[in-house]
């Protein structure tokens, strides 16, 4: 993996341990050189964001530019438990007590469109053996009790969120597991990610797209009705519009300190151990920190969770054994069989105050997007901020701008919506 760098973004190393897929077996993208000739729009960053924007934005006839200082697909992406939800790490509920039940609903229905719009996609690209439909289960914990997961679910239900609330003992029946209320969702999905993110970036180039890599970015500068994009060893290249899609190495001056990163721990059973469970639902709690679990192709058991509040590389590596076991002992307590941990890993990861991305234009600078999937739910809000930014490149505002402006959380945020 290669190794943190400075430039315009974070270096950081974003991930360590045994992950369950062998990239022996990934076949990289080939790096192309850059044309002297400026482009329509460079992204920066080739994991699994930069990926669905590219394979969406090249697909309108843009000339569109790649650039990472990492192979495609090899950060954080390559950590990824990749399972598709719409719904999010702060439930629907709570966010309605901030902003309004409207604004939360309007919010948490456009996720789902854009997990099932990535989800057609897909499958109209011929990937879908890359791709498998699943359930969601959300079962009751710390966050929700047994009567706020089922106000939970009534929520869901009034916005036509395909949701439907199940008690103890129905979840134990249909599911085989320790008897916990939870709300089963429909609409999700899980993928291989790095596959996927190769697979829309050949997509990509073979429309003409650049791919280059490794190339650090050093800096972005105005230039006129373009922005001059500065790189280590001396190249340039000329951009109608950048996008940031670094991921989890934050372009610190342009992401706004509210979206912060944490560190999540992730094990794997041997194959063959799964199932465990009936239903084939991906499986995870009302909790912080909460357990999730879901299984693969073939036959292991993922799980994960045991958050912490830092992203020390160090402090993460120190910790990956024991929360290893963690997760293995609640495992066992859920599903009443004895686990054993194969593969074990930790991974950074970004968080915000209501669980929802930064997507739109960047304060500091014309012609700069962010594209920043923290909250969670990374995968899904990659393909949001493809709609968006889609939309938003066209000269059209994206009616839901305002709910995922990266500086949402500054009280000059309206007013700044108001002036594009």
């Amino acid at each position: 993996m290669a190794q943190p760098t400075t430039g315009l973004s974070e270096g950081r190393n974003l991930r360590s341990g045994s992950v369950p897929w062998r990239e022996a077996d990934w076949t990289l993208p080939p790096a192309g050189g850059l044309s002297r000739d400026a482009v329509d729009i460079a992204i920066i960053g080739t994991g699994i964001m930069g990926a669905i924007l590219a394979e969406r934005l090249s697909a309108g006839g843009r000339r569109v530019a790649l650039l990472d200082r990492r192979p495609p697909g090899c950060g954080s992406t390559a950590a990824s438990t990749a399972q598709l939800m719409w719904t999010m790490d702060v439930p629907m509920l709570t966010l309605a007590g901030h902003i309004g039940e409207t604004e939360a609903a309007r919010r948490w229905t456009r996720v789902l469109g854009a997990v099932r719009d990535l989800s057609e996609r897909i499958e109209a690209m011929g990937l879908s053996a890359l791709k498998q439909d699943c359930p969601t289960l959300y079962l009751t914990g710390g966050l929700l009790d047994d009567e706020a997961l089922a106000a939970e679910a009534a929520m869901h239900r009034r916005h036509g969120l395909p949701s439907q609330w199940l008690d103890g003992n129905q979840v134990r029946e249909r599911f085989g597991i320790a008897p916990r209320a939870a709300i089963l969702s429909d609409g999700g999905f899980t993928v291989d990610p790095v596959r996927l993110c190769h697979a829309l970036i050949e997509l990509a180039v073979s429309r003409g797209a650049a791919l280059a890599w490794p190339v650090n970015v050093i800096g972005l500068h105005p230039d006129g009705d373009r922005v001059h994009i500065e790189m280590e060893g001396g190249d340039s290249l000329h951009a109608g519009e950048v996008i940031l899609a670094t991921g989890y190495e934050r372009p610190s001056l342009f992401l706004p300190s509210a979206f912060s990163l944490l560190t999540s721990f992730a094990m794997a059973t041997p194959p063959g151990m799964a199932p465990l469970w009936k239903g084939n639902a991906m499986i995870w709690e009302a909790s912080d920190p909460y357990l999730y679990l879901r299984t693969d192709e073939s036959g292991r058991i993922i799980a994960g969770g045991e958050d912490i509040e830092e992203a020390d590389a160090d402090t993460r590596d120190a910790l990956i054994s024991q929360k290893a076991g963690v997760i293995a002992a609640k495992l066992e307590t859920l599903l009443g069989a004895p686990v054993t941990i194969d593969r074990q890993w930790a991974a950074t990861f970004g968080a915000s105050p209501d669980g929802l991305p930064a997507i739109g234009a960047t304060s500091l600078m014309p012609h700069v997007w962010l594209a920043a999937g923290y909250g969670g739910n990374g995968i899904a809000f990659a393909s949001l901020a493809a709609q968006m930014l889609e939309r938003e490149l066209a000269g059209e505002a994206d009616p839901d701008r305002d709910a995922f402006d990266p500086y949402r959380f500054d009280s000059n945020a309206g007013q700044r919506a108001a002036d594009r």
